[in-house]
């Protein structure tokens, strides 16, 4: 079972959304520009995240998008399925025609595989995500406070006029 780049990306700029809307309607520009998607792939993904529901478009000058409801609310596995995405490892869909028009033996197996990640997925919510992403950032930016202030200390130390 691999995700799809349809499903990966449509998650991906969920989150740039998420981790912006504070700040106003954000634009697929601009999620474009940061994630490195295509803008027509995004106009595409949105329409589609639109019509479920899970984001709304503002018009006009200042303009962009904004998620529909609290990101608490919107599951990883939503925005997957907004997106048409199937979360299928079976071979046949679902059908259970996998085999000249019959079940195959490991049907089961992937239909199981299928329940197992929606379930996953399902208990993911976009407010998880930004959650991790705002603490990564914290750490990355407490880190770099502290390697500015060892910068600054040797310097003072040894007198030199440029950073080690």
């Amino acid at each position: 079972m691999r995700l799809t780049t349809k499903g990966r990306f449509a998650v991906t700029a969920m989150l740039d959304l998420a981790m912006r809307e504070a700040s106003g309607p954000v634009t697929l520009a601009g999620i474009s520009e940061r994630q490195h998607i295509s803008l027509s792939y995004l106009e595409q993904l949105f329409g589609k995240l639109r019509r479920r529901e899970l984001v709304d478009s503002v018009r006009g000058p200042g303009g962009g998008y904004c998620l529909a409801r609290p990101a608490a609310e919107i599951t990883v596995a939503a925005i997957i399925c907004a997106v048409d995405e199937p979360l299928d490892a079976t071979q046949c869909g679902g059908k259970e025609n996998c085999l000249d028009d019959r079940r195959c033996m490991t049907h089961d197996l992937w239909a199981s595989l299928n329940r197992t990640i929606y379930d996953y997925l399902s208990g993911i919510t976009l407010a998880q995500l930004l959650a991790e992403q705002q603490e990564k950032q914290r750490r990355k930016a407490e880190c770099a406070g502290v390697l500015h202030d060892q910068r600054h200390k040797n310097i003072e130390r040894t007198g030199a006029t440029t950073p080690l």
